[in-house]
C-alpha cells in the first residue's frame, strides 16, 4: 500500500504558532505573513507561496522592537 495520495508536493506554511499580528505592521511575529497571505496560503499556488517565503527575512526588519516595554514607558511620565 502506498502513502503517495498522504504526501504533497508543496510549499508547507511557514506557521511557528506564535500567531500575533504586530499593530503597525500588520504581520504577525511569528511567520512574517500578512492577514492575507495566512488566509489565503491554502489557496495559493507554489510560485505564490514560493515569492512570499523568498521575502519573509526581510520582513523582520519592519518589527520594530521596544526597549524596555511597559516599565521603560512607565518611568517617563
Amino acid at each position: 500500500m502506498s502513502d503517495d495520495v498522504w504526501k504533497r508536493d508543496e510549499i508547507q506554511s511557514p506557521c511557528i504558532k506564535i500567531c500575533v499580528v504586530h499593530p503597525e505592521a500588520r504581520i504577525c511575529t511569528g511567520c512574517y505573513r500578512s492577514i492575507d497571505e495566512i488566509r489565503d496560503w491554502s489557496k495559493m499556488t507554489n510560485d505564490e507561496r514560493a515569492e512570499i517565503m523568498d521575502d519573509l527575512p526581510a520582513r523582520a526588519s519592519k518589527l520594530a522592537k521596544r526597549r524596555g516595554g511597559r516599565g521603560a514607558r512607565l518611568k517617563r511620565s
